[in-house]
């Protein structure tokens, strides 16, 4: 998903410190292809069976701003929910594409490939690389009327801490947020830093979803002070030892 600017140096929407890469220092994007890609090919079969084995359900309310199509959105996430993304797209979204920001990394070039088997298409880059290539294709995914995918405290933490970088893109678009948040009955956690969340097949959870207009993220500060307020309200956690109440 897209990934903030680590460190903003102030509070206006330019691109994170260090986005301009140097002449011929530019990183080069790794990808896979061959028996790599086929190796995956398994993996994203099982991932969508899992998925589909969820007892999903959602208010009326959530439905209808899942469900919008006239315009693109930015759906807002935690880190540990991503899982959640492909499903809710499969279920509301009626095959409409979804971008994420990956890193270039070889790692990233992984993610990217397995994110593609299940439906989510990508843009590489990171706000500590290719930065301002990847806000200039984020920008036009939206303009082009996509929806994009953001993880506002990946894409290492800390854990629900939502960083003012991740309002860059939708502020210069005037593009509304659709915020996600997701309860489960059963998961497992991995040992990363966000505790990443695996629901378990065939368990139950219940999406929330709410559209925050471009208007009310006029004030960055006080945009993002309530955003996280409302996405940590939607996204009860299991887990109160890594729960961080909002600012």
């Amino acid at each position: 998903m897209t990934e903030p600017a680590d460190n903003p140096a102030n509070h206006s929407d330019a691109e994170p410190a260090g986005a301009t890469a140097l002449p011929g220092k530019r990183p080069v994007v790794k990808s896979i292809r061959g028996w790599q890609r086929v190796a995956l090919q398994p993996l994203g079969w099982l991932l969508k069976a899992w998925l589909r084995s969820l007892r999903v359900s959602a208010s009326p309310e959530t439905v209808a701003a899942l469900s919008i199509q006239d315009r693109p959105l930015a759906f807002t996430l935690w880190h540990n929910r991503l899982i959640i993304t492909a499903e809710v797209f499969r279920r509301y979204r009626n095959g409409r594409p979804i971008y994420a920001l990956i890193s270039p990394s070889k790692d990233g070039a992984w993610l990217a490939a397995f994110f593609e088997l299940v439906g989510i298409r990508t843009v590489r880059g990171s706000s500590h690389k290719l930065g301002r290539e990847a806000v200039t294709q984020l920008v036009d995914v939206l303009r082009a009327g996509n929806d994009i995918g953001i993880t506002p405290d990946g894409p290492r933490g800390p854990i629900y801490e939502f960083k003012p970088g991740a309002l860059i893109v939708t502020r210069r678009t005037k593009t509304p947020l659709l915020l996600l948040g997701a309860s489960f009955e059963a998961v497992w956690r991995l040992p990363s830093w966000d505790r990443f969340i695996l629901p378990r097949p065939f368990s139950g959870v219940r999406f929330y979803a709410t559209v925050i207009e471009s208007q009310a993220l006029a004030d960055r500060d006080e945009a993002t002070r309530s955003l996280q307020s409302s996405l940590n309200a939607m996204n009860p956690d299991l887990d109160e030892a890594v729960f961080r109440p909002a600012i």
